[in-house]
């Protein structure tokens, strides 16, 4: 999903939001993919149909997750080289903004995964699991 985006925040925030789209749109696929009573013996089994939306929607989380803390993995053994690098050259300015700059892009990163876990109980509570 996020092959190249851990490079670019920006990227990175479009990615998840495009994946998100299942969550965001859960009463809809809800609505549409679970028959209503009188359409009920007309259609396959309800019940394998959630499961199997709830199957998809598994899989996303576990995508987004992966991928989320695969690119805090990437960013976090920048920010420690640079920390390294500054050790050795406290006075390097160039440095000391790339070391700033990572460490942010570290933070947003990690509160990335607070979003996904708020994304998830909203989801399942709607799913009602």
């Amino acid at each position: 999903m996020m092959d190249n985006t851990c490079e670019d925040f920006l990227a990175f925030q479009e990615a998840l939001k495009k994946s998100r789209k299942m969550d965001d749109n859960i009463i809809h696929l809800l609505n549409t993919s679970l028959p209503t009573d009188s359409f009920a013996n007309k259609t396959s089994d309800a019940g394998q149909q959630c499961r199997q939306l709830y199957e998809q929607i598994e899989n996303s989380y576990t995508q987004r997750e992966n991928s989320i803390k695969q690119c805090i993995s990437v960013v976090s053994s920048r920010v420690k080289h640079l920390k390294d690098e500054r050790q050795v050259n406290e006075d390097n300015v160039d440095v000391m903004k790339s070391l700033r700059k990572q460490q942010t892009r570290l933070r947003l990163m990690q509160n990335e995964l607070n979003v996904e876990e708020v994304v998830k109980d909203r989801t399942l509570k709607v799913l009602r699991l």
